[in-house]
């Protein structure tokens, strides 16, 4: 399909009208209209658009690395029937949550919706707007009270996570001047309010890229360089060893928090769960996920955590409280076929970079997922509210820098057509 065509023309307006919709019905007032399915109408959306892109494409071309990942969702969902790891009904509910934020990603990929100067303008306006009306006066008001966060965004990090996103939509709709950089940064600089060691981690990691990495000529490997990556992750280390600690060194106590326990337990249980179930894990709605918990998994009771606050039948708010976790579900197998696709979202935007020399584009995708790596640990961003947007914007940073290059190579021909027939 052309990216002038008319079709295109319309794919891009949908989108941009969705997208927007997304991010401010499914990320900011998602609280406020009291709907807990707005990513689910949005994913529904999307492939609707999707699959009227796909009838209008007459070679039919799919992502390789999309159908790869179709067909590994197939093969988890059979294995997970074949060992009856829950209910039918629990392993087509948790399907459904686990492959939402590839969906968001690989189908925006394919679309490679542009958006063009008027419309980053709006969306950068949107930004703007929700952060001086919104975003900010919650963040004061949680100085002097901070169940603001629960009031207005149910927890304090959806409010870091809402702040996040807005500052990534501002940057990648601005011109990436220092004036634009700096304006991400104090965007961002808000979601410090929220209290969060992630967050702290996530924003010490933006300056360090914004200051020493939005440069081109500072990507290159040298012993600066060396020195300032290194300052870099000892900083993220240090405001994240509280919880690295936690869940790794220490032991269970009777002066650990309520709300903690759960977590820990999860990821004490999860080299249990691998070993166990070596190597394709325990399937679909079986370990540390909403669906485990909804349609009460039997692996509770067998490795003894079934009366853990947080994780009994009775009470099972926590069993999702965290990402890592639940890759138990799809075992050994999974946990590389999981790290092959980010490779393959960083090897995609690093060629990107290289083909486009854009680095605002190779920036936000390397933060994008960065901030999904750091909130996975203590939470599950990624299948979560907030996660299926986020890959959206993933697809639309990566797909950007394609589009660029097929205009710049038809172009080329569409010259050299020109110089042929003279």
């Amino acid at each position: 399909m052309r990216t002038d065509s008319p079709v295109q023309a319309r794919i891009d307006r949908y989108f941009f009208a969705l997208f927007v919709f997304a991010l401010i019905f499914g990320i900011l007032l998602y609280k406020a209209i009291g709907f807990s399915y707005t990513d689910e109408l949005c994913a529904l959306l999307l492939f609707v658009l999707f699959f009227y892109a796909l009838l209008h494409d007459r070679d039919w071309r799919f992502n390789r690395a999309f159908l790869v990942l179709l067909a590994v969702f197939v093969f988890y969902t059979c294995y997970s029937f074949r060992i009856g790891s829950n209910t039918p009904r629990g392993i087509v509910n948790d399907v459904a949550i686990q492959i939402k934020p590839y969906l968001g990603f690989f189908c925006v990929y394919q679309l490679k919706p542009a958006m063009n100067a008027s419309r980053k303008r709006i969306l950068r306006d949107v930004c703007l707007l929700f952060w001086l009306i919104f975003l900010l006066p919650v963040g004061l008001v949680s100085l002097v009270n901070e169940r603001v966060f629960i009031t207005v965004l149910e927890h304090p990090v959806y409010y870091g996570i809402a702040v996040t996103i807005v500052s990534l939509c501002y940057l990648y709709c601005s011109g990436f001047t220092r004036r634009d950089k700096l304006v991400f940064l104090v965007m961002l600089s808000i979601g410090l309010f929220c209290g969060r060691s992630k967050f702290y981690g996530f924003f010490a990691l933006s300056v360090f890229m914004m200051l020493f990495f939005s440069n081109m000529a500072n990507l290159k490997l040298s012993l600066r360089n060396i020195v300032i990556l290194a300052c870099m992750f000892g900083a993220i280390i240090y405001v994240a060893w509280g919880k690295i600690s936690l869940y790794f060194y220490q032991v269970l106590s009777n002066e650990m928090d309520e709300d903690l326990i759960a977590r820990f337990v999860l990821y004490r249980t999860m080299p249990e769960v691998l070993h166990d179930y070596f190597p394709f894990g325990s399937g679909f709605a079986s370990f540390a996920t909403f669906s485990s918990g909804e349609y009460y998994s039997g692996l509770y009771a067998r490795y003894g955590v079934e009366t853990v606050w947080g994780l009994s039948k009775a009470y099972h708010g926590f069993i999702s409280d965290t990402f890592y976790p639940s890759l138990a579900q799809f075992g050994v197998a999974g946990i590389l076929l999981f790290v092959l696709f980010w490779f393959y979202i960083v090897k995609r935007a690093f060629l990107n970079y290289r083909k486009s020399r854009n680095i605002k584009l190779f920036l936000i995708a390397i933060l994008i997922v960065c901030f999904l790596g750091i909130e996975s640990t203590t939470g599950a961003t990624f299948i979560a509210q907030g996660g299926f947007f986020v890959m959206m914007i993933m697809g639309v940073v990566l797909s950007d820098t394609t589009r660029e290059q097929n205009v710049e190579t038809c172009i080329a021909v569409s010259d050299g057509s020109e110089t042929d027939r003279r």
